[in-house]
């Protein structure tokens, strides 16, 4: 039997930058499997949040090439100290995710930690996190001063950027395609001596974050098309997306869809910037 692992960060110094952890795993070279590997939780750091509160940011890295890995709430995937429930993901693309979702956790969390725990195709790996400074990232804005993209829901907003993100809930009918538009604003920043970025400057990239059956989308990277309307100050590019899910099964789920800029996924090592949205949908 496989035991339990704890993964730990390791520290990149960047020069010019300042200190910036990601989370890595030393393991040999192998071959690439495309199913039977195990899913790392992956933990990218912290920051604080404008009530005093700070926010833990989470991804991971799927080691299969292809088998999409589902792990229910539970002994399975869980938080400790509870609730097992924080809003983590029951469904896991192939390799590696950034940063999807955050845990908040209170003004006073201290010197505590949190440990999200998985166990996926045999195998139990373990992060932990907490408030260590050499750990602290800053999501809204680089070094150089990009900003992560801006989304909304709707032409009128809210508009929100970073990692926090917002949700918003839609329902569906079996077999049915749901249309999900995303309207996509972002100050197209580059670092200075970098190459004008692409147009549109944002991408985005939809994948099943929860649920019972499978989710087809029209397309997981939909194009961005530019449009008119009341975007927040300090943008240049302002764009509409629009893309559908179909769902095999009726039941409750959760899409997640990230928007990367011009650094591009994980920013570069960065941990800065790109924005998430979900999506809870009630299929019939």
């Amino acid at each position: 039997m496989k035991t339990n692992t704890v993964i730990r960060f390791v520290l990149a110094a960047l020069a010019g930058v300042g200190a910036v952890a990601y989370a890595q795993k030393v393991v040999p070279a192998g071959p690439k499997h495309d199913s039977g590997q195990s899913v790392s939780p992956s933990w990218e750091g912290w920051f604080q949040n404008p009530d005093g509160t700070y926010s833990l940011l989470f991804g991971y890295f799927n080691r299969n090439y292809v088998e999409q890995v589902d792990v229910p709430i539970g002994p399975e995937n869980k938080f400790e100290p509870g609730p097992a429930d924080r809003g983590q993901p029951t469904h896991f693309q192939p390799r590696r995710a950034w940063g999807v979702f955050t845990v908040t956790v209170p003004k006073d969390f201290g010197s505590n930690k949190l440990t999200w725990t998985l166990t996926a195709n045999g195998e139990t790996i373990s992060i932990p996190a907490s408030l260590d400074p050499l750990w602290v990232i800053e999501p809204l804005k680089d070094s150089t001063n990009n900003t992560p993209p801006y989304l909304a829901f709707s032409n009128t907003g809210t508009f929100v950027q970073g990692p926090q993100g917002q949700s918003s809930s839609l329902s569906a009918t079996v077999g049915k395609p749901l249309e999900l538009p995303l309207w996509v604003a972002d100050d197209a920043s580059v670092a200075p001596g970098a190459t004008k970025p692409r147009t549109p400057p944002v991408t985005l990239l939809w994948n099943k974050f929860r649920g019972p059956g499978q989710v087809t989308f029209s397309s997981q990277r939909p194009a961005i098309e530019e449009a008119q309307f009341s975007a927040p100050p300090n943008t240049v590019f302002h764009g509409k997306s629009v893309t559908t899910a179909t769902f095999s099964e009726p039941g409750d789920y959760v899409l997640h869809v990230i928007a990367n800029d011009w650094s591009g996924e994980g920013g570069r090592g960065f941990v800065c910037c790109w924005t998430n949205a979900q999506v809870k949908v009630q299929v019939k």
